[in-house]
């Protein structure tokens, strides 16, 4: 057996299928991280990807087993080079297309397909045509044994080429540099299926197919930022990380998102309004001095973790499941880890179940407005922060969704998964319009309802540091839930909560001291 393997050497068609395999396996990786940042990462993109490349990969498959009587190695060479050409394209002019088509008048769920379709669909089509060419071009007897073994390699070329982008090329290269590698990889495949006499048309066309590649990574169509300077940008395992410069302004967007945000003159300013509400739960807790130890679940830039440490004598613990954004915090917002700071970088829930550790306030910022991760939603994940939690502990979660009315949906769930776990939930708006927004869900363990009064009188009495007078006021009666399911482990249906907020108006208010720019006037986005 060792030495059938050791003498075995693939036929041209083989080498083909194989490589046809990696790329176009490679290329719906790929898709993922190059659409996410304009139209979201939720359910609709994802799922968007599979059908349109599922499609063109069948149609090619229809196409080519139609010609492959008359199929030639010659002609998988030019299919190659095309495939490769098509890539060039993608590399050079993928911010351009993705900008263009997100103008088209679509439903938002299916936004998304029109630059799928585009970008994706025809050298996906292409790689379609190599299976039946090979399985006809095949040396073994029958159809059955050509066709079985032609699907076996390029279902293995898929599975080496979807686990190399994902675990290796990703973490490791930028977009257009993964791109150019598989355009690479595909003209060295067409080069390869000349030999020993390369033909003179392929071979120039090959040499030609390089240039483009190298033309297209070293330069894309200009195009003004209008969020600012980027000062740095990566695709980290997780998500796209950029941080960006707006007059004396930095955030941190991920993904394409706002997910954090500083002001360099004056770090002490909290530049979205909504992190204001994150010192809530010092107004809850029955004494704020008694409160030693905190926990946030997602970190981002960190402004909130270090606004703790600034106002209050705790020990704070960050749990941020992609280190390459607290490589950032450190590098861009000032993080410094110490005695009283510390990072982990986990998943937030499983950091819970492993933690011996009781906290007195567990901030729960890990949610997108356009993905969350259900498995922080859910009863069994509220029933394990609060068995976290000391006697007097108290949650508090960064809910993206609307207050009230369309888009409120995935609030009011929230809210009654909340309420099987909790005596006690409060929600806070954070603008004053019926826009989706960061609605504060505080949750307790105290058996008494604390009322407007006495929390008005609290925060006259303590001395947070920060005025929370205007975010009491913006209290919340308790949302109507008869409609909505109390979230558990075995049914989430969270993609089904957020898909009212899709096209809806996302508002980050920001505090009275920022100047509206021309990139955030009121800082209002699109949901998902």
């Amino acid at each position: 057996m060792r030495n059938a393997l050791a003498s075995y050497r693939p036929t041209k068609p083989e080498l083909a299928v194989f490589v046809s395999g990696i790329t176009s396996m490679g290329l719906e990786i790929l898709a993922v991280r190059i659409v996410a940042p304009q139209f979201g990462s939720h359910i609709y993109t994802v799922g968007g990807i599979l059908t349109v490349l599922l499609a063109a990969l069948s149609l090619g498959y229809w196409q080519g087993g139609k010609r492959a009587a008359r199929a030639t190695v010659r002609e998988m060479v030019w299919l190659m080079l095309a495939t490769a050409v098509y890539v060039a394209v993608v590399v050079y002019a993928d911010e351009l297309l993705l900008s263009y088509t997100s103008t088209l008048a679509l439903p938002p769920r299916y936004a998304s397909l029109p630059a799928v379709v585009i970008l994706f669909g025809p050298p996906t089509y292409l790689l379609g045509f190599i299976s039946p060419y090979a399985a006809e071009l095949s040396r073994k007897r029958g159809v059955g044994e050509a066709s079985g073994h032609v699907y076996a390699l390029g279902t293995i070329g898929s599975i080496l080429g979807s686990g190399a982008t994902t675990f290796v090329l990703i973490p490791a290269l930028s977009i257009a540099q993964i791109g150019v590698a598989f355009g690479l990889i595909l003209v060295a495949t067409a080069v390869a299926l000349t030999l020993p006499s390369p033909p003179r048309r392929p071979t120039v066309a090959s040499v030609a197919v390089v240039a483009l590649l190298v033309v297209a990574a070293s330069g894309t169509p200009a195009a003004l930022d209008h969020r600012g300077d980027v000062v740095y940008e990566t695709e980290t395992a997780v998500q796209q990380l950029e941080v960006v410069d707006d007059g004396d302004v930095r955030t941190m967007y991920l993904d394409g998102a706002r997910h954090s945000a500083t002001d360099l003159e004056d770090p002490d300013r909290h530049v979205f309004a909504y992190t204001e509400y994150f010192h809530l739960p010092m107004l809850m807790a029955d004494d704020p001095d008694e409160v030693e130890d905190v926990l946030f679940i997602g970190g981002g830039g960190y402004t909130g973790p270090q606004d703790f440490q600034r106002h209050y004598d705790v020990d704070v613990d960050v749990v941020e499941i992609d280190p390459e954004v607290t490589a950032a915090a450190e590098a861009y917002f000032g993080l410094e880890h110490g005695e009283h700071m510390t990072s982990h970088a986990e998943d937030g829930r499983q950091f819970l179940q492993n933690a011996d550790e009781e906290y007195d306030v567990i901030v729960l910022d890990a949610y997108k407005k356009d993905q969350v991760p259900f498995h922080l939603t859910t009863e069994e994940f509220m029933q394990l922060a609060a068995d976290r939690l000391s006697d007097d502990g108290v949650l508090l979660a960064n809910v993206i969704a609307a207050p009230e009315g369309s888009g409120s949906e995935f609030y009011r769930a929230e809210h009654a998964t909340a309420e099987q776990v909790f005596p006690q939930v409060y929600g806070f708006r954070t603008s004053d319009s019926d826009a989706v927004q960061n609605v504060q869900l505080v949750a307790t363990k105290d058996d008494e309802r604390l009322t407007r009064e006495e929390l008005e009188r609290r925060t006259d009495e303590r001395d947070l540091g920060v005025n929370l007078s205007d975010e009491l006021r913006n209290r919340m009666d308790d949302p109507e839930t008869d409609d909505v399911p109390v979230l558990r482990d075995d049914r989430a249906p969270v993609d089904t909560l957020l898909d009212p907020m899709f096209g809806q108006r996302y508002v980050i208010e920001e505090t009275e001291d920022s100047e509206p720019t021309a990139a955030n006037p009121a800082i209002v986005a699109r949901a998902g």
